[in-house]
């Protein structure tokens, strides 16, 4: 029998909350979580307490450098992804990243590249795809039960403007980082990771230079076409419907869907596990998916995940960068690596 995977959590918010939450369903022979980082150490020794964590370290460092660590959780927010990333790597940890990979691109190519080099497993925290809806998705469409898919319809919205981390540009916010990458990967998803040759974007933007509201076409070759609305001032159907030739599927809480109408019009549920504390974010118990993803990828000497390849975090961050573009947004980060 093989050792758990052990892992460490960098980040003691409410997206860590969660995922450590979800991580305590799956069997204790597979995953183990024996460390936690925070900036402050009160923060730390809190989170290993609720969690039943060994280890509370103060600061990132101490985790990257926590030989007893595997690979890494980043739930931190949006603009410490890059740093915190690089630090694992180079410290020989794997890394699962909380979406957006990076604030760009460009960050996300050299940290992509760096994983590579170091041949550590790394994979942007897209737990959608790991849910069993979306395979039943991308089993319908390869069996041809939709015929040629045409649309992806998708909607996602809350009341968010409020919220520091998707209305502060300090904090690398704005829904198309925030929600976006959702809206943008089940398009991709359901053509089959093919990129758009034309991408057209609007949207409004708040006092602090980040967007709010967006409208988005992902145009395919072949004529497909991907729309998506995402928005921090209402909420939205949050709902992706796919649509072919033949027939539509709908996936009803899209980005963790346990809800699907199938190609017929019936209606399938999923159900998941009852964890040891309650949950911040809607069926964050699915988070369990993804980690347990990250366990066999690890466990078959991959380095990246077939759901979730690097090209496909490579090519939603130059979609966001070009939404972005188009609706006006600029991070200083975009200077960065600028020629």
């Amino acid at each position: 029998m093989s050792s758990p995977l052990r892992w460490g959590i960098a980040s003691a918010g409410k997206i860590s909350h969660d995922f450590a939450n979800a991580l305590g369903t799956l069997p204790a022979t597979d995953h183990r979580m024996v460390a936690v980082a925070a900036r402050k150490q009160a923060d730390a020794d809190k989170f290993a307490t609720q969690h039943a964590i060994g280890t509370a370290h103060e600061g990132y460092e101490a985790l990257a450098k926590n030989p007893d660590v595997d690979v890494v959780y980043i739930g931190a927010v949006n603009n410490a992804h890059y740093e915190l990333g690089l630090l694992m790597l180079d410290h020989g940890k794997h890394v699962l990243c909380e979406k957006p990979l990076c604030m760009n691109e460009a960050q996300s190519r050299r940290l992509v590249q760096r994983a590579t080099e170091r041949g550590r497993f790394l994979m942007e925290a897209i737990w959608s795809r790991f849910f069993p809806h979306y395979g039943l998705v991308r089993e319908r469409i390869e069996r041809g039960a939709l015929g040629e898919i045409r649309e992806v319809d998708v909607e996602f919205g809350f009341v968010l403007s409020d919220v520091d981390r998707l209305r502060l540009k300090s904090l690398g916010g704005g829904t198309v980082l925030d929600l976006g990458v959702y809206t943008i990967q089940v398009c991709l998803w359901a053509f089959g990771g093919q990129a758009p040759n034309k991408v057209v974007a609007s949207g409004e933007m708040n006092a602090e230079g980040v967007d709010v509201e967006v409208t988005a076409e992902l145009h395919f070759p072949g004529g497909g076409i991907g729309r998506m609305k995402t928005s921090a001032l209402r909420q939205l159907r949050n709902t992706a419907i796919v649509k072919g030739s033949k027939a539509s599927m709908t996936l009803h809480d899209f980005w963790c869907p346990l809800k699907l109408t199938d190609t017929d019009g019936s209606v399938r549920e999923d159900t998941l596990p009852v964890a040891r504390c309650p949950f911040n974010f809607q069926n964050s118990c699915g988070l369990r998916y993804e980690a347990e993803e990250v366990r066999q990828c690890i466990a078959a000497g991959r380095l990246q995940s077939a759901s979730v390849t690097h090209e496909d975090s490579l090519l939603i961050a130059r979609i966001q960068d070009e939404i972005r573009k188009q609706v006006g947004v600029v991070f200083p980060q975009d200077a960065q690596f600028a020629s």
